[in-house]
């Protein structure tokens, strides 16, 4: 995986980088090797910051 592969303030949505995460997962299917890990644990990374970003404080 190359290192530009997650840039810090990504403009995908929670909902793509999911489908991403499944594709992931479906395409190993269901074991990920060391690189596919690390590849896993980018893209929860940045679902999780798709996901902050989507939360409006209420006022």
């Amino acid at each position: 995986m190359s290192p530009d592969f997650v840039t810090p303030g990504s403009v995908r949505s929670a909902a793509e980088v999911n489908d991403e995460i499944r594709a992931l997962w479906q395409r190993t299917g269901g074991t990920l090797s060391a690189e596919e890990r690390a590849e896993y644990e980018l893209l929860v990374v940045e679902w999780a910051a798709a996901m902050r970003g989507g939360v409006v404080k209420a006022a």
